[in-house]
């Protein structure tokens, strides 16, 4: 079930936080996405909070304050503690609800202005945590392109294994290990072993890799053994997010056959901390297509709602910033471009199959897209692909190049929603810095 155009989308809304109205934001009236802060520096509990312009929208002063009633007060509660599961479980009808009385108070006009005046917290005083407690991870592999790329340089004459059309594949990911945007983290080591050794070594990874996704978050879960059909999968998310998947490329090298990655992933895993509903995105809904001589989804990953509006059109962008750049003044290059509608498969395919084996899921668990490669390769959305293994090194705008990350590099992505006819919708940006390894 595809989340319905209705009057928070109105383009012509306006609000009164002015830095919401103004051109080129990402969180104006009509997005509304939910994240857990607290001021900079302080001893402040963590809370929910809901982005408008340049403001939060804090959800424990809502829920003090009193400014709602009824089921939506009991939504701003449960966005009011600190991580954002208890929200996430009441389901599609009360976020939905809370989204629509948040956009009538925070709208030019408003009666509400005062009351939820008192409730805002600048971004730039905000620092944030994780907005959920994310019980599992399991990350995709949807871009077709990107399993072609990768598989070109390991198979030239076999690139995509069989399944990949017919499948959509994913392994399960290490949740601790995930950190909110901002976060450094070290390079990690692991078993080394070059092509015309004997042996392998412990070592620091040399082929440090990038991986430019969407994490999309659970809301409500379904009890084990209950799989959760196609046209029922949509209502079971509560957003969408940015996520790097950071990847060691040598390590995985060694130790991915034969039951896939392990320490070349699960040392760090980077998401932004502003969760974009679904139903924020539905202006940007377009027709999921397959090729005509592709397999088509089986039937249980198939439903003419899917067809007709199953995937997303999310401009996604990569910008690296090396430690001289930084040392400069200069912001982060823009290295690649993509968009999220090239992939392979859907938001409610990945959630349909992940569960049709009777798997349940939970609110706050995280599904990764799968590194979202486009079909050229400047679409491409790891450097493993960018620099062709290597071979070609990216030539960056003071002069550095780079084939794998360096210590002191930091690596940013950006996601947004644009069109004529439609309020711009934005995602953030989502930040890592690579530290060296340590001794």
């Amino acid at each position: 079930m595809t989340p319905l155009l209705n009057e928070t989308h109105d383009p012509a809304l306006r609000s009164w936080v002015a830095s919401a109205n103004r051109s080129g934001t990402d969180f104006p009236i009509q997005n509304l996405p939910f994240a857990v802060f607290r001021r900079r520096g302080s001893a402040e509990a963590w809370r929910g909070g809901v982005a408008i312009g340049e403001q939060i929208v804090d959800l424990a002063a809502v829920a003090q304050a009193g400014v709602f009633s009824g089921d939506v007060a009991q939504a701003a509660q449960a966005g009011a503690q600190d991580k954002l599961n208890a929200l996430m479980a009441l389901g599609q009808g009360a976020w939905s609800a809370l989204r629509l009385a948040l956009s009538r108070a925070l709208r030019e006009g408003s009666p509400q202005q005062a009351a939820l005046q008192a409730c805002l917290v600048p971004q730039a005083e905000a620092e944030y945590d994780l907005p959920a407690r994310i019980g599992d991870y399991t990350d995709f592999y949807t871009s077709v392109h990107h399993a072609t790329n990768i598989g070109k340089q390991f198979r030239p004459d076999n690139p995509l294994l069989p399944n990949y059309k017919w499948v959509p594949i994913g392994y399960h990911g290490r949740a601790s290990s995930i950190v909110v945007s901002g976060a450094a983290f070290h390079r990690p080591k692991g078993q080394l072993k070059k092509p015309d050794a004997e042996a392998p070594v412990l070592g620091a990874s040399q082929r440090l890799d990038i991986e430019l996704e969407l994490g999309v978050f659970i809301g409500t879960g379904n009890a084990l053994g209950d799989p959760i059909a196609i046209t029922e999968a949509e209502p079971h998310v509560f957003g969408i997010c940015l996520l790097n998947d950071w990847s060691a490329r040598d390590i995985q090298g060694w130790e991915y056959q034969p039951l896939g990655p392990f320490l070349s992933k699960n040392f760090a895993t980077s998401i932004s901390p502003w969760v974009v509903t679904l139903e924020a995105l539905a202006p940007y809904r377009t027709a999921f297509e397959r090729p005509a001589d592709d397999p088509q989804p089986l039937p249980y990953l198939d439903s003419p709602a899917n067809r007709a509006a199953g995937a997303i059109d999310i401009q996604l962008e990569v910008g690296l910033q090396t430690q001289a750049m930084r040392e400069a003044g200069l912001r982060d290059a823009r290295i690649s471009a993509t968009s999220y509608r090239h992939a392979y498969w859907t938001v409610a395919q990945m959630v349909t199959h992940h569960t049709v084996n009777g798997c349940n899921l939970q609110p706050g668990d995280l599904l990764g897209t799968g590194t979202l490669s486009g079909p050229t390769l400047d679409q491409a959305a790891a450097l493993i692909e960018l620099t062709l293994g290597g071979k070609q090194p990216l030539q960056l705008p003071n002069g550095e190049s780079r084939t794998f990350l360096l210590d002191g590099d930091a690596v940013v992505l950006r996601g947004w929603c644009e069109k004529a006819g439609a309020a711009r919708i934005g995602f953030g940006e989502c930040w890592g810095t690579v530290l060296p390894a340590r001794p």
